[in-house]
């Protein structure tokens, strides 16, 4: 399925970077000229194989018998593809969120409450004399990382992930730059749990982002109650939002999302592949109904 989808699209971006190098027609017939040492299916399964175990170039290469630089082309053609594909949805065959705005008209369609965290990724520290290098230094793991934001379901099953920003930024932060103020005022219906990262949404939008309560004053020598009723609230919240953990600790199975040790630059486009990759195992999950507790009358009884 996943040949089917992107060998179309692989030979199209191929033909348009031929036609702009040789600024005219097709002057041979299709086939002519020097083959590729690696066919599209090959370069798809060292993509695959890449992003999922992070093995170099160069092991690659001897595997296949060819030069670790044709890997790393191979690579750079196919992730985009890959990074492009959108986020499957569950019970929605060919149906794919691209964009923040999709999420949210699907969440408002379907009444889905969604799941809001972010994720960090160490990266390599830029070099010194560097203009930013203290961007990517985030103030809660003290490491160069890259951060993300996930979004998914009641079942933990992602659908969508980008905002790629600094290290530094805060998590708030790097969702509104995103424009997700603008997708809960355009859709009042649609609901989300975050966590305390997300404390200043949460008090724009009262009726529609939850967040941990915030811990009383002196709760340790108030009234057991209210110390009891706080940390239950709190453990009420979480277990709804725990969700979206286990959507991250999903994506970080794959080696390149534990330490990302490539250009900073490629991150973004690492992210999105292994995050559409993993919507794809991750909607094929059934969904899980709430059972109603309605009484239902089984059959007629005669006095």
């Amino acid at each position: 399925m996943l040949i089917e989808e992107l060998a179309p699209r692989w030979e199209a971006r191929c033909e348009s970077g031929r036609r702009g190098r040789r600024e005219a027609a097709r002057m041979r017939e299709a086939g002519a000229g020097p083959k590729y040492e690696l066919v599209f299916v090959d370069r798809l399964l060292v993509t695959l194989v890449h992003l999922r175990t992070g093995l170099t170039h160069q092991a690659l290469g001897v595997i296949h018998e060819v030069g670790s630089s044709i890997i790393g082309r191979a690579i750079g053609e196919i992730r985009p593809l890959l990074a492009s594909r959108g986020f499957a949805v569950p019970d929605r065959p060919g149906v794919r969120l691209r964009a923040l705005e999709d999420v949210f008209a699907y969440a408002a369609a379907e009444d889905i409450t969604l799941r809001i965290d972010g994720m960090e990724t160490q990266v390599r520290r830029p070099r010194a004399n560097r203009p930013g290098r203290r961007a990517f230094v985030s103030g809660k793991r003290r490491q160069n990382t890259i951060k993300t934001t996930t979004i998914s379901d009641h079942q933990g099953r992602t659908l969508w992930a980008g905002a790629v920003r600094p290290g530094r930024m805060h998590d708030q932060t790097a969702v509104r730059t995103e424009g997700i103020a603008e997708q809960f005022h355009q859709h009042p219906q649609v609901k989300a749990e975050v966590d305390d990262g997300y404390r200043g949404l949460a008090n724009e939008f009262p009726d529609q982002v939850s967040a941990p309560p915030k811990k009383p004053k002196d709760v340790e020598d108030g009234p057991v109650t209210e110390r009891y009723g706080w940390r239950e609230t709190k453990r009420r919240q979480s277990s709804r939002r725990i969700c979206v953990e286990h959507a991250n600790a999903e994506v970080r199975q794959w080696r390149p999302l534990q330490r990302y040790t490539g250009r900073r630059e490629t991150y973004g486009e690492t992210h999105r592949a292994i995050a559409a990759l993993v919507s794809d195992r991750a909607a094929k999950r059934p969904t899980r109904h709430k059972p109603s507790t309605e009484l239902v009358l089984v059959r007629t009884t005669t006095c």
